[in-house]
């Protein structure tokens, strides 16, 4: 079985055992289902265009989120999603451990819009963001309307244009 299909199998199982605390979401279930599939996706084609393994780039990106999905929060998910990235992706064993933890600091970091991180790092922070434009989110924070700005191409504020 492909790589990115393990991870996002396991991940839906994943998902669904953690459907159960509806009270604790901030963000509705079938979100994390639908932005882990699109935003895998987009890292897979960023990664491509930018000399990346398209691969973990993609897996990278599908388990981004699982501090949310685990916890329900939105706040802080990113730094706690840490450790439950690593357990994830070394359970299935189909990464080497520098792919789990380059994957996993991915996974820590990509809240972090407003600095710059290794290549696999920045793959996730653009596609995050990227998957949240086109599903017609709003940027909350300032850095990441930043870097959805670098991404379209638009230099100058939105509020100037």
């Amino acid at each position: 079985m492909k790589k990115i299909l393990q991870v996002q199998e396991a991940l839906m199982e994943l998902i669904e055992k953690y459907d159960k605390i509806p009270e604790r979401r901030d963000q509705p279930i079938i979100w994390e289902k639908v932005h882990m599939a699109s935003s895998a996706r987009l890292a897979y084609m960023m990664a491509e265009e930018r000399g990346v393994d398209p691969v973990k780039a993609a897996c990278a990106c599908s388990i981004h989120d699982i501090g949310r999905i685990i916890n329900g929060r939105q706040e802080g998910h990113a730094e706690a999603g840490y450790e439950p990235a690593k357990e994830f992706l070394r359970k299935l064993g189909i990464f080497s451990r520098e792919e789990v933890e380059e994957m996993a600091v991915a996974v820590k970091n990509h809240s972090k819009k407003g600095e710059t991180g290794t290549p696999l790092e920045e793959i996730v922070k653009d596609a995050d963001v990227l998957d949240l434009h086109q599903y017609g989110f709003g940027m909350p924070r300032q850095e990441q309307q930043e870097r959805l700005d670098n991404l379209l191409g638009i230099t100058e504020r939105r509020g100037n244009l």
